[in-house]
């Protein structure tokens, strides 16, 4: 599931709406174990984007 949440992210990244749409729904369907890697990959891919979309739906890694 983690892969496929990936490729539609990337596939709606040209609309700021589609994207947290979309960032909300994956975060609904991963494991709580893939939330982690999926959090780093979208700080290492959208984060000059989207980094205030980013930090509104990830909670701090402390």
């Amino acid at each position: 599931m983690l892969e496929y949440v990936k490729t539609i992210l990337q596939k709606v990244s040209f609309s700021r709406h589609l994207f947290e749409r979309e960032l909300k729904k994956g975060l609904r369907y991963l494991m709580p174990s893939e939330i982690e890697e999926f959090r780093d990959w979208c700080y290492a891919t959208f984060s000059r984007m989207y980094l205030p979309i980013l930090n509104q739906h990830f909670k701090p890694a402390y």
